[in-house]
């Protein structure tokens, strides 16, 4: 019997096929996958103080506890402002009780006057249970208390990491031999994943700083919390500033009315939009090599696999996944032309064309 090739057809589908089984088995072991994908992107953010302490000859116990230090202490600095904002958001939104059964009566004089019935009136407000409203706070605090369980997992990891992370760094040199397009991935990977932690982190720093003194002089409430929201929706590409700028303009709205909701919508969209959409771009410039649809579309598959942390390591998970199967391979240079949004590195003109302008 004479061998026929696969078809190609055949290998997508498989392919597809073998990918949704893995995601899925991902997400049911989100719990655990979660912390040890964050634990792992923290080490990779820090491998430079332990790469520049290693070069002035510390000891290795030094090169270990410095940048597992530093992780740990932003961590627990995050922990307690959420805490501690949380505990008072919990206490603060009974209070608007009032406030929100007046907003609710005022919605529907204002649709019953221009024409809509009260019956349609009444199916939309169903959903607006104040009592579903005010639990919300019971729900910060409940969350709050899972990320401290989950705080203590990740510390472990960061520091079983951050142990193995000499002996590990050795190995990777000695298959530089071996696998020599796995390592270069690997080492692409590690190097854009800090270019874009530290890019973000900084501009995410400075959005922060400006909503909270935006939203301090327009008096909401609370404002060291949403700025911190600020910085965490940061990392979160393409919804990440609606989503920072929702629970503040509802406080608004609930707080001063409507007025007040608008000028917090406006003072976001000067702050984060010019900063996060013209400025912060040209600093990052082609650090994440991935497209705008790739990007979105990596938004939706992680936050569904991991939940909300899938969200916030959506670009460091695409960054992983593209250094492992795309990079590594180099018949896969078109895949990551497609994925990157630009020409592959070998492309050549067509005949009769020039030299093609290089990627920005």
């Amino acid at each position: 019997m004479l061998d026929q090739p696969v078809p190609r057809a055949l290998i997508v589908l498989l392919g597809i096929a073998g990918a949704v089984i893995v995601l899925f088995g991902m997400r049911e072991v989100a719990s655990i996958l979660g912390p040890i994908i964050l634990a792992l992107v923290l080490v990779i953010a820090v491998a430079p103080v332990r790469s520049w302490l290693g070069r002035l000859g510390a000891p290795t116990w030094l090169q270990v506890t410095v940048p597992f230090l530093i992780v740990l202490l932003v961590l627990l600095a995050m922990v307690a402002v959420l805490t501690i904002s949380a505990v008072q958001l919990a206490s603060l939104l009974p209070t608007y009780t009032e406030q929100f059964q007046q907003l609710l009566v005022d919605g529907r004089n204002f649709a019953t006057s221009h024409g809509i019935s009260n019956e349609q009136i009444n199916k939309s407000l169903e959903t607006l249970d104040p009592g579903r409203i005010l639990g919300i706070a019971q729900t910060l605090v409940s969350s709050t208390l899972g990320v401290v369980s989950s705080l203590f997992l990740i510390v472990v990891l960061l520091l079983a990491m951050c142990l193995d992370a000499p002996s590990t760094a050795r190995i990777l040199s000695t298959g530089q031999g071996r696998k020599p397009q796995l390592v270069t991935a690997l080492a692409t990977f590690a190097h854009k994943t800090r270019r874009y932690l530290i890019v973000s982190t900084i501009f995410g720093l400075i959005c922060a700083a400006l909503d909270v003194v935006a939203l301090s002089f327009l008096n909401v409430p609370l404002p060291l919390l949403w700025g911190v929201l600020a910085l965490i929706t940061n990392y979160i590409p393409n919804i990440g500033f609606v989503l920072g700028l929702i629970p503040p303009a509802m406080l608004a709205l609930l707080d001063h009315g409507p007025k007040q909701m608008l000028l917090v919508i406006a003072a976001y969209i000067v702050i984060n939009v010019v900063i996060q959409s013209f400025i912060q771009p040209k600093f990052l410039g082609d650090a994440v090599g991935l497209s705008t649809t790739m990007t979105f579309i990596s938004l939706i598959v992680w936050a569904f696999v991991l939940g909300p942390l899938g969200a916030l390591l959506a670009i460091p998970l695409s960054l992983l996944t593209r250094a492992v199967l795309v990079d590594s391979d180099p018949r896969a240079k078109w895949a990551a032309a497609l994925m990157s949004g630009g020409p592959p590195a070998d492309a050549k003109p067509p005949d009769g064309a020039g030299t093609p302008h290089s990627a920005s």
